[in-house]
């Protein structure tokens, strides 16, 4: 698990960027705060157009810095999607469990981020208020269904409590660590053979762990 403890004046080997994606109203900025400052506000009001939090934290010994963007979900800010999206390196497309609506517009949310984001961008779905068990509209299998017909990471969490919200964002900055790295390893590689490197030409990339027999992929205990 990586090292949450970094030194202010500790030098920055990665900066990764992962944008929140969803309806609005679905927890993405409460996601954001409890991650990034351990914090949840019951008063939280719409985002209003785009904000980032940044977060530094060890992983493999090396000191990475995620730069999390958290964007309005209403239609009338729409407007920003492609300078959003730019140099993405992994998303969370985040539903509410209790509303049904939020779910099924996650296959819109999906295909922005494919039309906008990197081929080899890093997707997570996420069930966020999983507090709301009681007022469950969506059924687990119905996201698991989704995420592995569509090849994503899938968790539950709950800003309100705290439930995987950490391992939520950690999973998703390891994986991306796993491919940079290699990548980075690579390439260097080929310079010293004087080759070049098809990872770095958008070849799709397979992650570590990923089921092969499904393509599913799935953390955090879900």
């Amino acid at each position: 698990m990586p090292n949450m403890q970094v030194n202010l004046n500790q030098k920055i080997d990665y900066v990764f960027k992962i944008v929140l994606v969803g309806d609005s109203a679905v927890g993405k900025s409460q996601l954001l705060a409890r991650f990034a400052r351990n914090e949840f506000n019951i008063d939280s009001k719409a985002t209003i157009g785009v904000e980032f939090q940044t977060k530094t934290l060890f992983i493999d010994h090396k000191t990475v810095k995620a730069q999390i963007w958290d964007t309005a979900g209403q239609e009338r800010y729409r407007a920003v999607t492609s300078a959003y999206y730019r140099g993405a390196v992994g998303a969370m497309l985040v539903y509410d469990i209790s509303k049904r609506q939020s779910f099924d517009h996650a296959a819109k949310w999906l295909e922005e981020l494919r039309e906008h984001a990197d081929g080899n961008i890093i997707i997570m779905l996420v069930g966020n208020k999983s507090d709301l068990g009681s007022l469950r509209a969506v059924p687990v299998e119905d996201a698991k269904e989704f995420a592995q017909k569509e090849n994503l990471f899938f968790v539950e969490t709950s800003a309100l409590d705290a439930t995987n919200v950490e391992s939520a964002f950690l999973s998703i900055l390891t994986e991306i660590y796993g491919i940079v790295s290699k990548k980075a390893l690579i390439a260097n590689d080929e310079h010293e053979s004087g080759g070049n490197s098809s990872l770095l030409r958008g070849t799709q990339i397979v992650i570590p762990g990923q089921e092969a027999e499904s393509g599913r992929r799935s953390c955090c205990g879900t």
